[in-house]
């Protein structure tokens, strides 16, 4: 995939190997029960990248002439089964506190289209908390529409979160 520019001072591309340390600090330093579901990572802290968290399914938000990473996203098949291969899901979005502000979770999201239409989805999804108005804001922005939701799926904080399905086409 060529880099892709966006507005601001960064660009998204493709994520590396060796941005596994830099994506796990923003993973650890952005967690909030507002979007987590995960305990609050402590260390030792586990590698970024695993066998089910390949660079291959990262976009990555790096500030330009750095290099730095500012955020990032996972897109994923949801599934294995080849009857679900048209559709792409995203599992994941995470952005610095500094760079919040600048439009990089938007380029994160459409640069994810695009990718997800090179691989040859006509649908993407998501799952986000019932709480996280910010986020669920930006999607709606986006496009995307509530498609279900399962009602205190979580208990977080002391209290129960929905879990909020959403999805749009990409055509």
């Amino acid at each position: 995939m060529a880099e892709l520019r966006a507005p601001g001072t960064y660009h998204v591309r493709p994520a590396r190997t060796e941005d596994g340390d830099a994506l796990g600090r923003i993973d650890r330093d952005t967690w909030s029960t507002l979007h987590a579901v995960a305990p609050e990572p402590t260390p030792p802290y586990a590698p970024f990248y695993d066998a089910t968290h390949l660079p291959e399914h990262f976009l990555v938000a790096a500030e330009d002439g750095t290099g730095e990473p500012l955020g990032y996203i996972r897109l994923v098949p949801p599934t294995p089964l080849p009857c679900n291969r048209h559709v792409r899901q995203i599992q994941g979005l995470a952005v610095t506190e500094r760079a919040r502000g600048r439009g990089v979770a938007r380029a994160l999201l459409r640069a994810a289209y695009d990718t997800a239409r090179a691989q040859g989805a006509v649908r993407i999804t998501l799952r986000v908390l019932g709480h996280n108005e910010p986020a669920r804001a930006l999607y709606a922005s986006e496009g995307f529409a509530v498609e279900g939701v399962l009602p205190g799926e979580f208990h977080l904080g002391g209290a129960y979160v929905d879990d909020v399905l959403m999805g749009r086409r990409l055509d």
